[in-house]
């Protein structure tokens, strides 16, 4: 970490400039008695290097060391990122945290964005993608947004199979606009129960995510035909965007929006974050998008060149023909997703797919012979939900204490799952680890 600190001299002559004769001065403007008078109750300062030693103690009391086995999803996925990756990202010309509107500067950003969906589109199936947004929660209220807007409807039907936190942000979005949010309750089989959707003809959206937070794997194609016989729209959630490695594309099970969470593409977890939400739709909603655009023309000299073609924000615009006032994600995680997906292409997805579905499979497998109930019996990828007996939460502490996460607890977001965990096992988990957990739990 580098200090630049400013001598007296050089304070002097900045106030010189500015007419100060001091920095009291420069809050004049303020009210004396909106001023704060006492010293701030802050610690000692440090030199740099105990700064260092001060957070180094700090990291290695955090308590997702690599000492700890992880068997924990719920859209936050721990991938092996390739080298490739890492060094690409940490080039001077492309760490950048924005999109850029200057294309006479910046074309090798745009370039990269513009790579980064034409990637998206092939990897969902759909026809147009957008530069990314924050993350798959705001990504999933956008596209119901974008609904609603297309439709001129004011009512969206989400599934209760959705990421609870994505619903929530979808309600914190819907709940001041006065649109109607109608929820879905699922079936025994772990998938979502459309049942609820008979005599309604009034929906903007209905959005289902697969595979959905227990992990299992909806049967897109048909809900899309059922979503579509109501002349509405058909938007597809997702968490994990690798199970398209293995499992058919939204756009090809009739999506007319697909969006959802692109950590597990080259980001690592790092604490909750950053994120990135990718965004897709059919070309004929492409107007009704939220976020940016990046196109591909000619120049005067008839040489490729990309520019920021749709900018659909407020700041752009005029306010009334705005579709949103989100920006762009941090287009470095746009950049992360794009090296990763070039760097392990189309076959390496596909292996890497089938790896983390039977490496699920195979922690599913022993702990069912273990004697412990696998909650649905649908087909599912990368997690599951397991129900413990009674009062594993004791267990759990104790694992916790070797350094092992037993899963994600559902009863917090699904109260009548008390004793049920939802369980991850990706291609970075050994099968050693996964015998462990099994012959601990069993304890």
């Amino acid at each position: 970490m580098r200090y630049l600190p400013h001598t007296s001299e050089d304070i002097a002559a900045m106030l010189k400039i500015v007419g100060a004769d001091n920095l009291d001065d420069l809050f004049s403007m303020i009210p004396e008695d909106c001023r704060r008078t006492g010293k701030l109750d802050l610690p000692e300062s440090m030199t740099e290097w105990e700064l260092n030693d001060f957070m180094g103690e700090l990291s290695d009391s955090m308590a997702v060391s690599p000492e700890y086995k992880v068997f924990m999803g719920a859209g936050s996925y721990e991938h092996y990122i390739p080298a490739s990756a890492s060094y690409l990202l940490g080039r001077s010309e492309f760490v950048t945290s924005y999109t850029p509107y200057q294309p006479e500067m910046s074309q090798g950003t745009l370039q990269a964005i513009y790579e980064y969906q034409t990637l998206v589109a092939r990897l969902l199936g759909m026809e147009v993608a957008n530069a990314s947004l924050y993350d798959g929660a705001t990504a999933l209220a956008e596209a119901l947004l974008m609904a609603v807007r297309v439709t001129r409807r004011n009512k969206v039907a989400v599934s209760s199979l959705i990421h609870p936190l994505y619903r929530r942000v979808v309600q914190t979005y819907f709940e001041p606009s006065g649109y109607e949010i109608v929820e879905l309750p699922y079936l025994e089989n772990g998938k979502t129960d459309l049942s609820k959707l008979n005599g309604m003809d009034d929906l903007a959206a209905v959005a289902v995510q697969s595979p959905n937070f227990f992990g299992c794997i909806e049967d897109l194609k048909k809900i899309g035909e059922m979503i579509h016989e109501k002349k509405t729209l058909f938007v597809t959630s997702f968490t994990e965007p690798l199970a398209y490695g293995l499992l058919k594309n939204p756009g090809s099970q009739g999506a007319d929006i697909a969006c959802g969470e692109g950590q597990s593409f080259g980001i690592p977890r790092s604490f909750g974050g950053p994120a990135l939400g990718m965004f897709a739709s059919k070309m004929k909603y492409v107007r009704s998008m939220p976020g940016r655009l990046i196109g591909k023309t000619k120049d005067l000299d008839g040489k490729n060149g990309f520019v920021l073609t749709l900018a659909t924000r407020e700041q752009h615009i005029r306010r009334e023909k705005a579709t949103s006032n989100i920006c762009t994600n941090n287009s470095l995680c746009a950049l992360a997703a794009a090296i990763y997906m070039a760097s392990v292409g189309g076959t390496g997805m596909r292996e890497l797919a089938r790896l983390n579905y039977d490496k699920s499979e195979y922690l599913k497998s022993e702990l069912k012979k273990a004697g412990f109930k696998i909650s649905f019996d649908s087909p599912t990828f990368n997690e599951f939900v397991v129900e413990f007996p009674a009062g594993f939460e004791n267990t759990y502490k104790r694992l916790l204490e070797k350094k092992i996460v037993a899963g994600l607890p559902l009863a917090p977001y699904y109260p009548e799952f008390s004793n049920h965990y939802l369980l991850c096992a990706t291609e970075t988990v050994a099968k050693d680890d996964m015998d462990t957990l099994v012959r601990e739990v069993k304890l």
